[in-house]
């Protein structure tokens, strides 16, 4: 326990030494939530009213796209710098996920004494997964919560149960995992009522008291879900696309790699180990005795099916008539797999260990593969080609260009191409683009016209923008879906057409620009200066529109 705990800390420690210097994850974390959370705080209005606005985003992003002020997290970045929040939230998250499947596989699936290293090696592991940092406990979270349900289901009244099922709400997302966890958990309990066990209300009602916390938490959803009834940009989301073969395709490959938003690193070690004992079960007739790990097993290879098959184009008739199947995400059902893999590895190892003397080593060695391989994928080590955190926001850049402008910064709007609008927001900025998934759509229209001959030059930023438009960014037929431009990147655009009377009449007045744009005069445009910085990884083009 002590060296697991030893270990946790070594896994986090680059994020408290290295700070902004520290490599992290660009994707949904720099590019997104980081950004958000200091929009937020700079805003003021963290606990303002539902109906409430961010006027640095978009013109008046609501309030209400940030999540709810009941979560730990927004308080950690209010109160800290962002790393040292991202640091604390990281050390949360991973303490929690290993005592939640330590307790877990202690009490109810690998109890006897001689597995404690499976236990503890396993619990580490997946404490150690990369894991998507603004979804805190969303998944990571899910075996204590098994743990307090199971021992409610039989029939333990300690406190403790409750208390968790009552914290774990303020440090995880309803929709980012708990959702599909809470109706898990209800099949689990119908399926006992139907298989003569009673009803077993203490079980029920505890499920129905966490729902209730999580409503509550997340009240500013529930509103927005129920209540708000203007067009948003989650309406126009489209999924129900793929063929069967693909969807095929998809399955295989969501079983064996898994995804990227609930990375569990299992195909090197952890699959090999759950044959070798589905193996074991089939050859030695083992399936009553281990019946829990042949239905996971199961279970697992479902969730893969269903994931993949939630993008199947058969279901666009279904879509069409029930609309919230496209705007809310069934498919993260799949976000089930990082609790359902680990517990299958827990089981395999129990099976193969079992298996004999030399079997027991096995079993061993495979726990020290699974640490170490997790360990590897530490965001320092598979992100250093990327940009560290210094670098993407790039704070002293973009005080230059503050300080050229040398307007105040909510007097003006500006757009972003080549690189996130969240590295402007950062900054302190006035964004009309931005990367959020509930925006009003009024809005998403209105910014189309700014880029409506690019999108119709290219299919695929057309459909990406119109079918989903999460990223409303200035997407160019030249530059694609790409939007990381460094300063030593030799691309330029040549053939640009912006429509700039829209973005004049939206408060645009600058462009920040990854790269040189050759025919600028065309689009009314007149460079300003380029700036260049030691410490940022960016060149940027400041250009004003002409009047």
């Amino acid at each position: 326990m002590i060296f697991a705990f030893l270990v946790i800390v070594l896994c986090v420690s680059p994020l408290f030494i290295l700070g902004e210097n520290a490599h992290i994850r660009v994707h949904d974390n720099l590019d997104s939530n980081l950004a958000w959370y200091k929009v937020l705080t700079e805003s003021g209005k963290i606990i303002s009213p539902i109906d409430a606005v961010i006027p640095q985003i978009i013109n008046g992003l609501p309030r209400n796209a940030f999540g709810t002020e009941f979560s730990l997290i927004v308080w950690l970045h209010a109160l800290f710098p962002t790393m040292i929040a991202y640091a604390l939230s990281q050390f949360i998250t991973r303490i929690v996920a290993f005592l939640g499947m330590y307790l877990l596989l202690k009490k109810h699936f690998l109890p006897h004494s001689n597995l404690a290293i499976i236990r503890i090696g396993t619990a580490l592991s997946f404490a150690l997964t990369p894991f998507w940092p603004s979804g805190m406990l969303s998944t990571l979270g899910m075996p204590l919560a098994l743990w307090a349900f199971l021992n409610i289901r039989n029939g333990e009244n300690s406190w403790t149960n409750y208390l968790t099922l009552t914290l774990l709400p303020f440090y995880s997302s309803i929709v980012l995992g708990f959702f599909f966890f809470l109706s898990a958990m209800g099949i689990f309990w119908l399926m006992d009522l139907i298989r003569g066990k009673g009803w077993n209300l203490r079980f029920f009602l505890s499920i129905v008291y966490m729902i209730l916390i999580f409503l509550i938490v997340e009240y500013r959803l529930v509103f927005s879900l129920l209540f708000d009834d203007e067009p948003n940009s989650r309406d126009e989301y489209f999924h129900a696309r793929l063929p069967v073969w693909r969807c095929l395709r998809l399955t295989l490959k969501n079983f064996i790699f898994g995804h990227h938003h609930v990375m569990t690193v299992h195909t090197f070690v952890i699959l090999p180990a759950m044959f070798i004992a589905l193996y074991f079960v089939f050859s030695k007739k083992l399936w009553k005795q281990e019946k829990v790990f042949i239905f996971l097993f199961g279970l697992n290879l479902a969730l893969s099916a269903w994931y993949a098959f939630w993008f199947y184009k058969g279901w666009l008739p279904l879509t069409e008539r029930f609309h919230f199947l496209d705007t809310f995400n069934f498919a993260r059902y799949h976000f089930l797999r990082p609790l359902i893999i680990y517990l299958l590895f827990a089981l395999s190892l129990k099976i193969i260990y079992l298996q004999g003397i030399s079997w027991k080593k096995s079993a061993f060695y495979f726990v020290l593969a699974q640490v170490a391989i997790v360990f590897l994928f530490n965001e320092e080590i598979i992100f250093h080609n990327q940009p560290t955190v210094k670098q993407f926001y790039a704070k002293e850049q973009f005080n230059e260009i503050k300080k050229y402008i040398g307007e105040p910064q909510e007097n003006y709007r500006v757009i972003s191409i080549g690189i996130h609008p969240a590295i402007a927001q950062y900054n302190g900025f006035y964004t009309l683009d931005t990367y959020n998934n509930f925006y009003p759509l009024s809005y998403k229209y209105e910014f189309r016209k700014i880029i409506e001959k690019e999108l119709a030059k290219n299919k695929t930023i057309r459909t990406y923008f119109d079918e989903w438009g999460g990223r409303c960014y200035v997407f160019t037929d030249e530059l694609g879906k790409h939007y990381m431009f460094k300063k030593n990147s030799k691309k330029r655009l040549k053939n640009l057409e912006l429509n700039l009377d829209p973005f004049k009449r939206m408060g645009g007045k600058y462009i920040f620009s990854a790269i040189p744009i050759e025919n600028a005069a065309e689009n009314k445009l007149k460079l300003e200066k380029i700036f260049m910085s030691k410490s940022s990884v960016w060149k940027i083009y400041l250009y004003k529109t002409r009047s």
